[in-house]
């Protein structure tokens, strides 16, 4: 019986070692990825809406399973929009949109969760405010931030638009019990910035990066934190030019 050669005496060329873009690789497998949990929550919303829980625990199931769907699926959006705007091909679509069809929008999106977790969300914008930006990456930052509140409001959150300084601030506010100090105090992601007890260095770093992006002649939109919102707790604030 022959033996085997020894791979180490075996020439370099006998074994093929192709370049594998890694990247592209993981930007495909968060696509897959992305689209199975859309698919999983359009099934969850479903079956809650054929077959309501029977009692409070099995609503807290329920909103569980909901949320952590909810949250993952949104990060993996993130992460897939940050890799394009690395690679230069994430397209942006500026055009005048009714700010309130943005909020709206986001506010139905939720609705099954927030009706879980017993939230009322209030909207307070001008029915005839406009303003130009993208949609889809403004109505992406603005849902993480409302299934981020799900998790740290109490009872209710606060949606509102106006005009402030000649710039679009759309803020979200909770009545939890706010960002910690140090998050106010150097809200840059680099830091390591939490919501109570979970990271969302990656949604401050997506919002930051979509804000950037919308520019003018007054300037590049941004973002504030800040404690003690209309409602006691927390509230991140978007400003667009």
């Amino acid at each position: 019986m022959n033996k085997l050669p020894d791979k180490g005496n075996l020439p370099k060329e006998g074994y093929p070692n192709p370049t594998v873009d890694f990247s592209f690789v993981l930007s495909s497998s968060v696509r897959d990825m992305k689209d199975s949990l859309s698919m999983l929550l359009i099934t969850l919303a479903a079956m809650m809406e054929k077959s309501p829980p029977a009692d409070a625990e099995q609503a807290k199931f329920f909103s569980t399973l909901e949320y952590e769907a909810a949250r993952i699926n949104g990060e993996l959006v993130q992460l897939l929009s940050l890799y394009q705007m690395d690679e230069q091909s994430l397209g942006m679509h500026i055009d005048e949109h009714y700010v309130i069809d943005v909020i709206d929008e986001q506010v139905a999106r939720n609705d099954t969760l927030f009706n879980i977790r017993k939230l009322n969300i209030r909207i307070e914008c001008d029915a005839n405010l406009v303003w130009y930006f993208d949609n889809e990456m403004i109505g992406g930052v603005l849902n993480n931030l409302l299934v981020n509140c799900v998790r740290y409001g109490q009872n209710q959150l606060l949606v509102s638009a106006c005009i402030e300084n000649d710039f679009l601030c759309i803020s979200v506010a909770d009545d939890g019990t706010g960002y910690p100090e140090s998050m106010l105090e150097d809200p840059s992601p680099q830091v390591g910035a939490s919501f109570g007890s979970s990271n969302t260095r990656l949604g401050l770093l997506f919002a930051r990066k979509v804000l950037a992006l919308h520019r003018s002649k007054k300037g590049q939109g941004y973002l504030v934190l800040a404690n003690n919102s209309l409602l006691g707790g927390g509230v991140i604030k978007l400003y667009l030019p």
